[in-house]
């Protein structure tokens, strides 16, 4: 299908309105943005770029703008991604956490920019695992959030294809996913249950009812420029309690002069 013309113009005003909106960095993407938006474009009933973007600066419909903007930032995702980081929640995180929190048993979590949940169902596991028969005792739900509510719906299904399981232990998948008829894999409900999706753009105010003991926020800081990454970890380190953690992406980086968490290792840091 022939791509169809962007331009210059048109190319502006939508990276600027995307920028300003969400935060999201395309103003080197027009090549991208062509290819991936003249199909769905001409699907829609438009006969031009033109229109399509003064539909969507317009703002009338939030839901082409999140559908423009999965389809602009897709990220494939699996479990057990940058395993690394799970070894170190496993060997370090986690018995900081429980100790801190022995006398109320809650632990505050946030997968933020959760995609289709394979994230937060990792997270939920590793929690299962450490706290063992005593799981039930904890409060250790997962806020996931995502600006994409389709995507959400998807990651609330709770189903995935098996190559998307395939890093997780043998016995892990036995235990906390059942086979469907389809040849899909089922999250199971323990590890279901404790997982919250809501949506949220990550541009806005952080306003939860309790402040963070951990956040993941891995590989959605890619598509922002400096100055808005470096703002958004501001608003993250006022949203973590002291001594809690933030994970980031292992592709992307922090300005060391600018971030106000405590470098431990590669993607992973601290407030003191």
């Amino acid at each position: 299908m022939e791509v169809m013309t962007l331009s210059e113009a048109d190319f502006t005003r939508l990276y600027t309105y995307i920028k300003k909106n969400y935060g999201i960095d395309l103003s080197k993407k027009k090549q991208l943005i062509t290819s991936r938006l003249s199909g769905p474009i001409r699907a829609q009933g438009f006969p031009n770029f033109t229109d399509y973007v003064n539909d969507i600066v317009s703002g009338r419909d939030p839901g082409a703008v999140t559908a423009m903007l999965n389809r602009l930032t897709t990220n494939y995702t699996y479990f057990l991604r940058e395993e690394e980081h799970f070894r170190y929640l496993k060997e370090t995180v986690l018995p900081n956490l429980a100790r801190a929190h022995a006398r109320d048993r809650i632990l505050s979590i946030w997968s933020a920019g959760c995609s289709s949940g394979e994230e937060p169902y990792t997270i939920s596991i590793y929690l299962k695992e450490f706290f063992g028969p005593k799981a039930d005792l904890w409060d250790t739900r997962i806020l996931a959030t995502d600006i994409s509510q389709k995507i959400l719906t998807q990651a609330s299904t709770a189903s995935y294809p098996a190559e998307s399981l395939s890093p997780l232990p043998a016995s892990w998948r036995q235990k906390y996913f059942v086979r469907r008829a389809d040849g899909r894999f089922q999250v199971a409900d323990t590890i279901r249950k404790n997982v919250i999706f809501r949506t949220f753009n990550l541009m806005d105010p952080i306003h939860f009812k309790r402040k963070f003991d951990l956040i993941f926020c891995r590989n959605v800081m890619i598509y922002f420029d400096q100055p808005t990454k470096d703002a958004l970890v501001r608003r993250f380190y006022d949203a973590t309690v002291p001594g809690g953690y933030l994970f980031i992406g292992h592709s992307e980086s922090l300005t060391k002069t600018a971030c106000p968490y405590r470098y431990l290792l590669p993607a992973i840091y601290r407030k003191e």
